[in-house]
């Protein structure tokens, strides 16, 4: 199953390049929206989520792939994963069994004195890959949320307060006329 998912992500994967290039494309267009820089950092952010996800389908599926290989057909022990061409022969055949996990992916090769060796994959690769995506997605949410609080607190300050000028803090009424009248105790006469 997870071969499959690892498939269709490898096949979306050229949809995801293709989205984002156009976002990039739209973001140099004229007539954007006021709020780009926001938006455009939230969706930044769920396209690097999108992408963590993706490079973990595919190793994942790698590995599954791997697995499934190892246990079908006649030539399949010891793993074919593990029988690369830069693997020497003398370590090919102290091969006994191998070890597939799955978080985080990865595919060893345990040789028959018990000491293991990564098979031949992009496993590391594509982990590597998953977290930077990952922390890039987190980094980009939380700018978009710094920067629509920044927004805000711009909005704030630029609608007149009630004191009908914008540039006094809110609760100032030094100068307000009747700040006078309240003072002294004039108001009602």
């Amino acid at each position: 199953m997870l071969a499959l998912l690892g498939l269709a992500a490898l096949f979306a994967s050229p949809l995801w390049c293709v989205a984002v290039v156009v976002k990039l494309v739209s973001v140099a267009l004229l007539g954007r929206r006021p709020d780009w820089g926001v938006h455009l950092l939230r969706w930044s952010a769920g396209m690097a989520v999108a992408a963590a996800v993706g490079c973990s389908l595919l190793s994942s599926g790698a590995v599954a792939f791997a697995e499934h290989e190892s246990r079908s057909g006649a030539d399949s022990s010891p793993a074919p994963a593990c029988r690369g061409a830069e693997v020497p022969r003398e370590t090919r055949l102290h091969l006994v069994k191998h070890r597939a996990s799955y978080f985080p992916p990865g595919f060893d090769c345990v040789l028959d004195d018990g000491t293991t060796y990564e098979s031949s994959g992009v496993y590391d690769a594509l982990n590597t890959c998953a977290v930077v995506f990952a922390v890039g997605a987190g980094v980009l949410a939380a700018s978009a949320g710094f920067a629509a609080a920044r927004r805000d607190r711009d909005r704030a300050r630029a609608v007149p307060g009630a004191d009908g000028d914008p540039g006094t803090p809110p609760g100032d009424t030094s100068g307000d006329e009747r700040h006078d009248d309240r003072v002294s105790g004039a108001a009602g006469a």
